[in-house]
C-alpha cells in the first residue's frame, strides 16, 4: 500500500489536497485493517467450526455403528427383568436367539438334551440362586432364555465396535508378548472328548478397564497359530467388558485365534442357550472370601457323541446350551489339550507390571482359604466316560507374579491352588 508523505515545506493548496488525500489513505488503511481483522477471525473462526463439526460427525458414525450392532444383539423380549445390580435381563424366545443369525445355524431350534457322561457325580447341586439377577426367585418363562442386555455404555468401553466381546489373539499358550498372562493346569498328548472341574470363586482386583482377570476351563484343538480352536467357559472380572468388578459366569469359543470368529457370552452368533435359568454373563453370588467361606461353581463341558455338539453343564444337572460342531474346524473330531486355571491381562501401566490380581490375589502356598483353587479335575475318554486326570502338569509363565501346584487327594481328586497380587518387589 503507498500514502502520501508531507514536507513541512509543502503548500496550503497542497497540503489540503495531500491532507484529503492522507485522510482517505488513513480511511482506506483502517478499513483494510479492520477488514484483515475480520477475515482472521472468521477464518479461525471457520477453522474451529470445522474441526468442531468433523468431531460430531465422527461421534455420529460411532454411535450409529454401535445402534446397529445393538439391534442385532439385543433380542426383542417377552419379559424383562432388573437385576439388584444394574443388569437388565432379556427373557427373548429361544429360537430368536443371537446364535441363529449364523449362516449356517438359520432356520433351527435347540437341539434336545444329549447324552450324558458315564461317571458324571451328583456330588455339586445346582443352586437357582448362584447370580445376582435371580435371588429374588424370578426366572425367564419357558421357552425362552435369560440374556445380558447389551448397552451402549458396555460398547463405547471397548476399543472398537469390531472388537467388542472378543479376545486379544494370543500367539502361543506360554506366551504374554501381547500381555496375556498365566497359571494353569494342563493335559496334553491324547483325544480330549471334554472335561470338568470346581472352580473357586472370587473377587480379584482389576487394576485397569482394558484388563480383567479369569479362571477357566479350556478345550482346545489345533496348533497354537492362525487354526487354534478353543472352547472356555469359567468365571471373570472384565471391568471394560461389564462396567463393574462382579465375578461373572462366562463362555468363549474361536475357531481362528481369536481373529475373526467366536466371542464372549451371547455377544455373537454361535453358542445356543436352552436354560431359562441362568443368564451367561451375569454376575455370580456368593463369592469366596479370605479367611472365610469358600464357594465354588462346578462346570462339565462334553462332546456329545451322537450329534457331535459340544453341551455346556453348570452344577449336577443344569445344561446351560451348547456349542454346535458346525462352528469348529479341529474340534469337529475331539481336543488335543485340556487347561484348567487362571489368566489375567497386564498391559503393565506407569511401566511396571499390573497389580491385577489372579484367583483370590494370593499365592498358591497359602492354600486353603487363602489361595484360589480348582479341584476334581476330569477329562471325558472316547467312551464318553468321566476319567480322572492322571498326568497334570502345571505351568506358571511369571511365578513371581502369579504361581501354581498341583496335588491329589481322596476327596478333591486332582486338584491345585494358584492365583497371585501382580505387582511387588519382586514382580515388575
Amino acid at each position: 500500500m503507498f500514502c502520501l508523505h508531507l514536507s513541512p515545506h509543502t503548500n496550503t493548496s497542497v497540503f489540503h489536497s495531500s491532507a484529503m488525500t492522507m485522510s482517505s489513505c488513513l480511511i482506506f488503511t483502517l478499513i483494510l485493517l479492520l477488514s484483515s481483522s475480520f477475515s482472521s477471525s472468521a477464518s479461525i473462526r471457520n477453522a474451529t467450526d470445522e474441526s468442531v463439526s468433523l468431531r460430531p460427525q465422527h461421534e455420529t458414525q460411532k454411535l450409529k455403528l454401535i445402534r446397529e450392532h445393538l439391534q442385532r444383539i439385543n433380542k426383542p423380549a417377552v419379559k424383562t427383568i432388573q437385576s439388584s445390580d444394574g443388569d437388565i435381563i432379556d427373557c427373548v424366545p429361544s429360537h430368536h436367539q443371537p446364535a441363529f443369525d449364523h449362516p449356517l445355524l438359520k432356520g433351527r431350534r435347540p437341539m434336545d438334551p444329549p447324552e450324558m457322561p458315564q461317571g458324571n457325580s451328583q456330588e455339586n447341586e445346582f443352586h437357582e440362586d448362584f447370580q445376582l439377577w435371580s435371588i429374588t426367585g424370578e426366572f425367564c418363562p419357558e421357552g425362552t432364555i435369560p440374556i445380558r442386555r447389551t448397552t451402549e455404555q458396555d460398547m463405547l468401553r471397548a476399543s472398537s465396535v469390531r472388537k467388542f466381546g472378543r479376545k486379544i489373539r494370543r500367539v502361543k499358550r506360554d506366551s504374554s508378548t501381547n500381555g496375556h498372562e498365566h497359571a494353569v493346569g494342563y493335559v496334553s498328548g491324547s483325544k480330549y472328548y471334554g472335561a470338568k472341574a470346581s472352580i473357586n470363586v472370587w473377587t480379584p482386583q482389576v487394576s485397569s478397564k482394558n484388563e480383567f482377570s479369569l479362571s477357566q476351563i479350556w478345550v482346545i484343538a489345533g496348533s497354537f497359530a492362525d487354526d487354534l480352536n478353543t472352547i472356555e467357559a469359567g468365571w471373570q472380572v472384565s471391568p471394560e467388558l461389564y462396567g463393574d468388578t462382579n465375578p461373572r459366569f462366562f463362555t468363549y469359543w474361536t475357531s481362528d485365534a481369536y481373529q475373526a470368529t467366536g466371542c464372549y457370552n451371547l455377544l455373537c452368533s454361535g453358542f445356543i442357550q436352552t436354560n431359562n435359568r441362568i443368564a451367561i454373563g451375569a454376575a455370580i453370588s456368593p463369592v469366596s472370601s479370605y479367611k472365610g467361606g469358600q464357594f465354588d461353581i462346578s462346570l462339565l463341558i462334553w462332546k456329545d457323541p451322537k450329534h457331535g455338539h459340544w453341551w455346556l453343564q453348570f452344577g449336577s444337572g443344569a445344561l446351560v446350551g451348547y456349542w454346535p460342531v458346525s462352528l469348529f474346524t479341529h474340534l469337529m473330531e475331539h481336543g488335543n489339550m485340556v487347561q484348567f486355571g487362571g489368566e489375567i491381562v497386564n498391559t503393565r501401566p506407569d511401566g511396571s507390571h499390573t497389580s491385577t490380581q489372579m484367583g483370590s490375589g494370593h499365592f498358591a502356598g497359602e492354600g486353603f482359604g487363602k489361595s484360589s483353587y480348582f479341584r476334581n479335575l476330569e477329562v471325558v475318554d472316547w467312551d464318553n466316560t468321566l476319567i480322572p486326570i492322571s498326568n497334570l502338569r502345571v505351568l506358571a509363565d511369571h511365578p513371581n507374579c502369579y504361581d501354581i501346584r498341583g496335588g491329589v487327594n481322596r476327596v478333591w481328586g486332582n486338584y491345585f491352588y494358584y492365583g497371585g497380587p501382580g505387582k511387588s518387589s519382586k514382580c515388575q
